[in-house]
């Protein structure tokens, strides 16, 4: 082994505690990376995959009625390759052993094509049991999720209110497709409140008095390099030619409710994937720069040595970036390994909530090397300085000390308050103020690991915040319940009529699309009554908002999307029922969160329909003891197609959504203990390396190892707690950047971090950083004064 190669090996081993340090936050970078990136990768690919293999329609169009002899004119637009023409419709479901009916979508299969290598557009997988047969028991294929979340299996029966008779349908198998990736009805996660159903489409029309018609149409297009522009050409050809049969638009691939959740996960998680590794390996850069600094520093008559006896420059400043490739190697390999787990655990979670055929995970060599490449560069830009002190040392310069700091007042002394200050204290002043660029990054680095901590724990306090806002604020009924079609207003009577009902509310809702200038956004429109309690317009900054009497109140995201402010007149399109168009003033806009939407007096949309007075949903209190009977009552209302139990939806929503951001914040607090571990440690062992003579000087004068200490740990002391309010601002500007990165057109989610989040970082931090100072006191109690001594730099 050569001579340097021995030198570089007894320099790891006697760093070997910093090495890790170091090496444990360069791991940790490189984990989040190629954690993040991989399950990203995955993800991509097993969506892909089973869109193509499954033949996932391009665009979707749902309408009221249509004839089925439109599917010769639809197939002949521009572009279309396939087509499928279905009935579609929701319907309340009663489950064995379930107390609350749920929400079932119905959906027509043709029987015909499963037998062939291709169904169609969509395909189903049968998962479990087998596909449903003609005959008189009317039978069904379940999407697989909610069937194992409400413990369902082939030769169970649910009973169904199907257009208003009482159907017993029994479930023979469960199935997976690209169109129901996510299931869910409105983008929240709700497996147990929601399922699919798939029956024989004949049966299906029969049930649903849809012979010859059809209420949904699914489109693929011809794979071509204008693809793009061939969908957005269809979307306008099919409104334009369905648009008489009363629909709520076309829409793309994209805008398709589970493709796009699936969307939105990956951009989020390429968000966190770049944010939190970048983090990690620039607090590693200055890290190894302090560490390759002082470790040549401390090594330079061993450097004048080499450089007299023949070393070139290039071989030593070498010997120095092997220091830096050793430790960044370490770290490389560390999180390579880390990252494995953090994958696999992350496509675990996604695995549960996202329906894929084959969701494994892998690493791609590109993110190796990519990940590789990231640790060489950030190994050089640590270690530059010292390759260039490295190199400018002349042997005969190296064989001499350094050059002292150059000593003067510090700046408390030069204002006239050095007389009120101890002694200790201002050595630690001084300490600062000869390093100000170290202490910046101290305090600056333990503020990022501050920041990270919150950056984590502040999802919870989101979660929190949406859940009081939605489900305590806006509804505040026990129950809504969804009508078949449009009711009268007396409707609210036969519901106070219900077993244990207190209070009902009727509401309305209208599929409409809103035009301001050259824009136009689809959305719902929901009309209120004046006073209503049960179900509220909130805003998320200034509390309840009283609608106006006239005139319209537009979320935020919607008029954000159709450039329009308070004051100004937009026009809406119904489409349903008479499809005609109103122009209307904007009152208000409201901060609601979630969704394009927008509310006005219930009255005044009776009358801006033109259809009269008629209801489609009821917000209702229910007196708890009298649930089972509500419930009952509920499974035999052949007019309530649909319910939401909103104690089950919460309870799902928390469990969902707790467990994953839980997991997501306990990985957070563990990079931001070892950020902070990793800083403070090495910062703390610098320190002693430096001022090791003047400690042992003090000790053989007379102080005790407790003073000594002192005066090693509190210009670091101070720098952690300097660190702290500003890892708490840090924090903050973290979090909203991320929620900015993650934002889309349906989310309008406001930072909120409960103070209970800053405390627990800024302990948790605080903590971390004093016991690795404490453990470089200890080794303070193990310096060897005589050996110390005998050298002075």
């Amino acid at each position: 082994m050569k001579a340097l190669d021995t030198k570089l090996w007894r320099d790891l081993q006697s760093l070997w505690a910093q090495v890790l340090t170091i090496a444990l936050v360069v791991g940790i970078g490189v984990a989040g990376f190629v954690g993040m990136f991989s399950v990203h990768e995955s993800l991509k690919n097993a969506r892909d995959n089973f869109y193509r293999d499954k033949r996932m329609a391009d665009v979707y169009i749902r309408i009221q009625r249509a004839p089925l002899p439109l599917q010769a004119r639809l197939l002949a637009l521009p572009g279309v390759a396939d087509i499928q023409l279905n009935v579609v419709h929701d319907a309340q479901l009663a489950l064995p052993h379930a107390q609350a009916p749920v929400t079932g979508r119905f959906v027509g299969l043709d029987l015909s094509r499963l037998q062939t290598p291709r169904q169609g557009i969509n395909t189903l997988t049968l998962r479990s049991g087998r596909w449903p047969e003609p005959g008189r028991t009317l039978e069904a294929v379940v999407n697989e999720r909610f069937a194992q979340v409400r413990h369902l299996k082939p030769g169970d029966q649910v009973q169904a209110i199907l257009n208003g008779q009482l159907q017993t349908v029994k479930l023979v198998g469960t199935v997976i497709t690209p169109e129901y990736v996510f299931a869910s009805r409105g983008g929240e996660p709700d497996d147990k409140s929601f399922g699919v159903l798939w029956i024989d489409q004949h049966r299906m029309a029969e049930v649903f008095d849809m012979q010859g018609a059809f209420n949904q149409a699914a489109f693929r297009v011809y794979d071509s390099t204008d693809k793009k522009q061939v969908t957005a050409q269809l979307i306008t050809q099919v409104d334009a030619l369905l648009a008489p049969y009363g629909t709520r638009g076309a829409m793309g691939q994209d805008q398709q409710i589970s493709a796009r959740i699936v969307n939105d996960e990956l951009s989020q998680m390429q968000v966190m994937g770049t944010v939190l590794p970048a983090i990690f390996l620039t607090v590693s850069v200055f890290i190894l720069n302090g560490v390759i600094g002082r470790q040549v520093a401390t090594q330079r008559q061993q450097m004048a040595s080499l450089k007299a006896l023949g070393y070139p420059d290039r071989r030593i400043a070498g010997h120095y970036m092997g220091l830096a490739l050793g430790i960044a190697g370490l770290g490389l390999l560390t999180g390579l390994l880390l990252s494995q787990w953090i994958g696999r655990t992350m496509l675990g979670l996604y695995g549960e909530v996202f329906r894929l055929e084959h969701l494994d995970y892998a690493t791609t060599p590109w993110l190796v090397a990519t990940a590789v490449g990231l640790v060489l560069a950030a190994a050089m830009a640590g270690t530059w300085r010292a390759i260039r002190a490295v190199v400018r040392l002349r042997p005969a310069v190296a064989m001499q000390a350094p050059a002292p700091y150059r000593y003067r007042l510090s700046l408390i002394e030069r204002v006239g308050l050095g007389r009120h200050v101890d002694a200790s204290a201002l050595m630690a002043i001084r300490h600062v103020e000869r390093r100000p660029w170290r202490a910046l990054f101290t305090v600056t680095g333990i503020a990022m690991a501050v920041a990270l901590q919150i950056s984590g724990a502040f999802w919870l306090d989101a979660i929190d915040h949406i859940v009081d806002v939605q489900y305590r604020q806006v509804l505040r009924g026990d129950v809504v319940v969804n009508f078949q079609q449009a009711l009268a207003p007396s409707v609210q009577q036969d519901l106070l009529r219900l077993p244990g009902v207190m209070h009902a509310e009727v509401q309305r809702s209208e599929a409409v699309r809103f035009h301001a200038g050259s824009r136009n956004e689809e959305g719902m429109l929901l009309g209120l009554a004046q006073g209503a309690s049960l179900t509220r317009v909130i805003d998320a900054e200034q509390g309840p908002v009283t609608l106006p009497t006239h005139g319209l109140v537009l979320s935020a995201l919607l008029a954000h999307q159709l450039g329009v402010q308070q004051g100004e007149q937009v026009e809406v399109e119904f489409l349903m029922g008479r499809q005609h168009r109103a122009r209307i003033q904007v009152m208000a806009i409201v901060h609601t969160m979630i969704g394009k939407q927008a509310f006005m007096d219930l009255e005044a949309l009776h009358r801006l329909t033109r259809e009269g007075a008629g209801v489609t949903a009821a917000s209702l209190q229910v007196d708890p003891m009298a649930m089972p009977a509500f419930w009952q009552a509920v499974k035999q209302a052949p007019a309530i197609v649909s319910v939401l139990d909103k104690a089950s939806s919460l309870a799902g929503f928390q469990e969902t959504t707790s467990r994953n951001m839980g997991v997501f914040s306990t990985v957070l607090t563990l990079f931001a203990v070892a950020m902070a571990v990793g800083i403070v440690y090495n910062a703390a062992r610098i320190s002693l390396s430096e001022h090791a003579w003047e400690l042992a000087s003090l000790r053989v004068l007379g102080m005790t190892r407790a003073e000594v200490s002192v005066l090693l740990l509190a210009p670091l002391t101070a720098e952690l707690l300097l660190a702290l309010p500003l890892g708490a601002v840090c924090g903050w500007v973290l979090a909203a950047w991320l929620m900015h990165l993650m934002s889309s057109d349906n989310i309008d989610f406001p930072v909120v971090i409960a103070p209970d989040t800053y405390g627990w970082a800024a302990l948790i931090v605080l903590t971390a950083g004093l016991v690795s100072a404490l453990l470089v006191r200890r080794e303070i109690d193990r310096l060897d004064l005589v050996a110390v001594l005998k050298v002075r730099e």
